[in-house]
């Protein structure tokens, strides 16, 4: 991922243009502002991209990669629609 990929500036969720039930939810839960790495891989994602991301500890790098994989969910579409596979 390069710094010119990088969404600087971002202070909400709803300004990484994830779906609207998702952010209802992460409102609800109290997920105010995303990290820098979600922040950065958000929207790669979203766009279909791949990326190596590298964050310390604790930093929201699981959401980084879900929140992408949630928001594509068509709750209608009963049928699989994310695979996760880790190591």
């Amino acid at each position: 991922m390069s710094k010119s990929d990088a969404k600087p500036g971002t202070t909400s969720f709803r300004d990484l243009k994830l779906s609207e039930p998702l952010i209802r939810v992460l409102d609800e839960i109290g997920y105010e502002s995303p990290t820098p790495i979600q922040s950065q891989a958000i929207p790669l994602l979203l766009n279909g991209r791949d990326i190596l991301g590298h964050a310390p500890t604790g930093t929201g790098k699981t959401a980084a990669f879900a929140l992408p994989l949630l928001s594509a969910i068509d709750m209608h579409n009963k049928s699989i629609q994310v695979l996760t596979l880790t190591p």
